[in-house]
């Protein structure tokens, strides 16, 4: 909250204000189960908080009844005035409204309990309170490393960019212990909560909404974790709502997870990109995911320009995936000469493990943990890492040896293929 910040030795652990006598005696029993002071859960509302914080340092926890509040947000934006920073306040009130909890939540409370209140319901909200103020705050945890933005774009749909996103995301989190964000910009269709048994919620809509709210406050309400190290941003807003942005609301989303992780991800669908080109401006590292196939070798072709005169200083790492030897419209040679650059990494089909990953709600990485798939998730992640550290151990993506000759369509630079073609046609 707002008010100059007081010496944290001072604080109390707890204090409360309640409007009725049930409500009252029920706070003092959680309050005496997580052993803090019951004398500190006093008789009023909202308005006798802001009167005796003015005067008085703020507690850790506060607890505020919103029961016989008339204008809820501006008696809780007062409370802000005279409430010091790093105070976690839990607000009851008998509205049960969702556009009104959206509004508080904004305004900076950690929970909004709806009336008549239950001892389980309020053990819950103020465990979570507590566990939120041990837990250190991301700026605290990664001053040593710097952070790292990338981007994962498919060339093509279905090539599996979003296979490729949560799994490296998994892998950065879980294996280089960094604190991880994974920002999936497919508003409508985007898979990355599915993939990892999550409900989006509504952070992202409400930032696209309101790109004004967008501060580190509102990230830390609006990332729904996936484990202690990872957290996501996603959503699938309805498909008969088109969703109306210049861009920007993306743009102050990427400044804000730069603040408060080390690594952020973003899986950026192509029709995203185009139009807002901006998005990858900043970004270090470029994960360029494709199939072995005829169109995805044009589009490859087209993006690797693309990102050439857009950001000419990011590393593009080509990943091919659902790879298979001997099955496929281009051989690896094929594919490679057409592009006129090396893949970088193959990743292999394996249809019972991504099975299993659905199944399961894990993404493919934790899945094919001990398989030979999973050594290529390992070298992957430390190739983004070490670029991440600004290691020199890791060599530059290097150009093809071997350039097919320029020029020609798409067929003639792919070795033979379209002598094969025109003797079919005939």
């Amino acid at each position: 909250m707002n008010a100059p910040f007081k010496a944290a030795g001072l604080r109390d652990p707890f204090n409360a204000f309640v409007c009725d006598d049930d409500t009252l005696e029920l706070i003092r029993v959680a309050a005496a189960d997580l052993g803090w002071p019951t004398e500190k859960c006093n008789k009023g509302g909202l308005r006798n908080a802001v009167q005796s914080l003015s005067v008085s340092a703020s507690p850790n926890i506060l607890f505020v009844d919103m029961s016989e509040s008339g204008d809820p947000i501006n008696d809780i934006n007062a409370l802000a005035e005279v409430c010091e920073p790093g105070t976690v306040v839990i607000a009851a009130g008998q509205v049960n409204d969702v556009r009104l909890y959206r509004d508080l939540l904004s305004s900076g409370i950690q929970d909004y309990l709806l009336k008549p209140l239950s001892l389980d319901q309020v053990r819950e909200s103020l465990t979570m309170a507590q566990a939120m103020l041990s837990t250190p705050k991301h700026a605290d945890m990664h001053d040593d490393k710097p952070h790292h933005m990338m981007a994962v774009v498919g060339v093509r749909g279905g090539v599996g960019a979003s296979l490729v996103s949560t799994s490296l995301a998994w892998a950065i989190s879980e294996q280089a212990d960094r604190q991880t964000a994974l920002l999936d910009l497919d508003v409508h269709f985007g898979t990355g909560a599915l993939t990892l048994d999550l409900e989006p919620g509504r952070g992202l809509i409400d930032a696209i909404d309101n790109p004004s709210r967008i501060d580190g406050l509102f990230i830390e309400r609006a990332m729904v974790r996936a484990s202690d190290k990872l957290s996501l941003l996603s959503a699938e807003a309805p498909i008969h709502q088109p969703v109306m942005t210049d861009g920007s609301a993306f743009f102050q989303l990427e400044e804000e997870l730069r603040n408060a992780f080390e690594m952020t991800i973003v899986d950026i669908p192509r029709h995203v990109l185009i139009p807002f080109p901006h998005l990858v401006q900043e970004v270090g590292t470029i994960l360029l995911v494709s199939d072995v196939t005829l169109a995805s070798a044009r589009d490859t072709i087209r993006l690797l320009s693309w990102f050439k005169q857009n950001v000419p200083g990011a590393r593009v790492i080509l990943v091919a995936n659902k790879f298979q030897n001997a099955v496929g419209e281009l051989s690896r040679k094929e594919f490679e000469s057409s592009i006129e650059r090396p893949i970088d990494f193959t990743i292999p089909f394996d249809p019972k493990l991504v099975s299993q990953s659905a199944k399961l709600g894990k993404s493919y990485a934790e899945i094919c943990k001990g398989t030979k798939a999973g050594q290529v998730w390992t070298s992957l992640m430390r190739l983004v890492i070490d670029g991440a550290d600004e290691s020199a151990e890791e060599a530059p993506v290097a150009p093809a040896k071997a350039k097919a000759k320029s020029g020609g369509s798409l067929f003639d630079k792919i070795g033979g293929l379209g002598t094969l073609v025109t003797k079919k046609a005939k």
